[in-house]
């Protein structure tokens, strides 16, 4: 192994020159670069002339009534059959039970069709970046650009789902869009030298004011722009198309550059058209598809902004999909004015569903239970007590157990104590004719740590409070302030921000950069590690699941402001969860006085003036983050 491997292995702890560890590595070493999965779609068909089965090998699939071909795509393309795929978006499952909990409980039929267009709030709450569970605009760079672009109509959407792509960011075309649209910059269209019509880039990119974002424009701008010729220009489209790093885009460079130059467009311009077909050699991305993938972002924004009750159930009913987990959806859910209310044997089922306008949680959020003795309860109704519910829902220990350690017995009168209590008998009491009755042990509350802890072992969620409203005095003790404080913090301000990761990215259109959301009782921050950060603190990247990040604060003033934090220094202290169960509840709102007093001294302008103790890790950096 090499030198770096083995520094990764030593951090970790482990022995690098141990047998062991040298075959690991050697392992390791021969699976780097294979595909991690297949990335099949759902299903698909070819069209041919004559019968199928006459011109390829057809073979039965694992699934019943499934078949595949023994040829790949490229060989069908090559001999000029006809493909269409069929994808699978999580989204549209999600969008049908909406609309069906809508019908069930408002009498309103909506389909893709018949949604009101154009809702101003709808844009409204988008321009804020306000679109967890919303399709596509819901990652952290999509919800950074919403406050920039603005979206105010259908097309803006269609720009929006295109322009967060490595074409339109690797051929430096996002900011001189933005410029464009916030007036900061002149529209005009390069031109040709004479005898070319000087309008003819303004038909191709007249709707993108003059900025190339979509795969066609840049096909167009091949043909008219380099003088290809249709068939050449489709040969580019799949060399375009092939989706492969070692692809045939580079043997069309030359051919590209010097067509522009021929025509007198400027090299800059050609240059940067070159680089966005390469990055859409790795996601392409046509207007066709970004108007389809747009549709669906504005039904589910409509969906979010006029019933989030319903969307926040048929979210969690289609899981696993999208960008965050129940505990974040029902979190937002909750910030919408939902009424969230918890598992319950005596009156949830399987999926999430609408009580009125409260949504009911799902015994499906119950970690390890499975459908088929969901299903066995919900046909057991109504329970008389819990050894009934045993008896007629044929329930075993652990079943049992998962049920009590979700706290979903509350509704046959028993906490998450009293209920692990009674799921140890259960096993012997199924054998016993008359079960034994014995009086219940008088067994201590749990505290509002322990509930917190045991609710997310439980259901990964908590309707209580968050972990970090717990610790968060401890926190305080340690420098770190809240998101609250974070969103208020002034242009360059230095900090130290407390959070849970809920979220790490490392786009390939990024070049190294890291992004880290991280997420406390008050709302979300968002975190920017450049790559010799990520290094030095690559241990806490990996591995925390709480952390302290220090950096200055960069604040863009738009309609929303949007805020990142430029991280100098990363602290790992998930060791605080471990000792999460020993705060009691009855301390909680004290512990947030505190913070709040522990906090105001630290929050001077200079992060060197009174706090000796940090002033090594927030002394001023030796690079300039801009």
């Amino acid at each position: 192994s090499s030198q770096m491997e083995r520094a990764r292995f030593a951090e970790s702890g482990l022995d690098p020159d141990s047998p062991e560890i040298v075959r690991l590595g050697e392992l390791v070493n021969q699976i780097m670069g294979m595909p991690r999965h297949l990335s099949q779609h759902v299903g698909g068909f070819v069209l041919t002339q004559t019968r199928l089965d006459e011109l390829v090998p057809i073979h039965n699939a694992a699934m019943v009534d499934r078949t595949f071909i023994e040829w790949d795509k490229d060989d069908i393309d090559a001999l000029g059959l006809m493909k269409v795929d069929v994808l699978a978006l999580g989204m549209l499952s999600c969008i049908r039970r909406a609309f069906e909990f809508i019908e069930t409980n408002c009498g309103n039929s909506y389909t893709l069709d018949n949604v009101p267009g154009d809702a101003p709030d709808v844009y409204r709450m988008l321009q804020k970046g306000d679109s967890v569970g919303v399709f596509q605009v819901e990652s952290r760079a999509q919800m950074n650009m919403l406050p920039r672009l603005k979206p105010a109509e259908f097309y803006d959407l269609v720009i929006q789902v295109a322009i967060v792509r490595p074409g339109p960011i690797q051929g430096d075309m996002v900011h001189p869009y933005l410029r464009r649209r916030q007036g900061r910059e002149a529209v005009s269209f390069p031109s040709p030298k004479p005898p070319h019509d000087p309008d003819e880039l303004k038909n191709v990119l007249g709707k993108t004011l003059g900025v190339p974002l979509f795969q066609e424009q840049a096909m167009k701008i091949a043909i008219v722009g380099a003088g290809f010729s249709a068939t050449r220009a489709d040969q580019l489209r799949r060399a375009m198309a092939t989706f492969k790093r070692n692809g045939q885009l580079p043997q069309f460079r030359a051919e590209f550059l010097e067509g522009m130059a021929r025509n007198g467009y400027d090299p800059g311009f050609a240059e940067r058209c070159f680089k966005q077909l390469e990055g859409f050699g790795t996601y392409g991305f046509p207007e066709s598809h970004a108007a389809s993938f747009a549709q669906l972002v504005y039904i589910s924004a409509w969906l979010k902004c006029h019933h989030p009750a319903a969307f926040a159930a048929a979210l969690l009913n289609s899981q696993p999909m999208g960008f965050y987990a129940p505990a974040q959806i029902i979190r937002d859910a909750r910030e919408h004015g939902v009424r969230v209310l918890p598992i319950d044997v005596t009156v949830s089922d399987w999926d999430c569903a609408l009580e009125g306008k409260e949504l009911r949680l799902g015994l499906r959020l119950v970690t390890g239970l499975s459908e088929k003795v969901a299903e066995r309860i919900t046909a057991a109704r109504p329970l008389a007590d819990f050894r009934d519910m045993v008896r007629r829902a044929a329930l075993d220990r652990g079943a049992v157990e998962r049920l009590a350690e979700a706290d979903a017995l509350r509704g046959l009168r028993l906490d998450r104590r009293a209920a692990l209590w009674e799921a140890a008998a259960v096993e012997h009491a199924m054998e016993l004719a008359a079960p034994i009755t014995e009086a219940a042990p008088q067994l201590p509350l749990a505290t509002a740590g322990e509930r917190v802890v045991l609710d997310h072992a439980g259901t990964g969620l908590t309707l209580g409070p968050h972990p970090l409203a717990l610790l968060r005095a401890e926190l305080a003790r340690r420098g770190a302030v809240s998101t609250l404080d974070y969103a208020r913090a002034r242009q360059g301000k230095w900090l130290r921000v407390a959070g849970l990761v809920l979220v790490r990215q490392r786009p390939g259109s990024a070049k190294g950069v890291m992004f880290f959301t991280i997420e406390d009782e008050h709302g979300t921050a968002n975190l920017v590690l450049f790559p010799d950060i990520s290094q030095r603190f690559r241990r806490e990247v990996v591995a925390a699941r709480l952390v302290i990040a220090e950096g200055r604060l960069e604040r863009t003033e738009a309609h929303v402001p949007i805020l990142h934090l430029l991280v100098r220094k990363l602290e790992d202290h998930s060791a605080l969860l471990h000792g999460l169960h020993e705060r009691d509840g009855d301390t909680w709102a004290r512990n947030i006085a505190h913070a709040d007093e522990v906090l105001r001294p630290n929050l001077s302008p200079d992060p060197r003036v009174k706090r000796p103790q940090a002033t090594m890790a927030l002394k001023q950096p030796s690079r300039d983050f801009k």
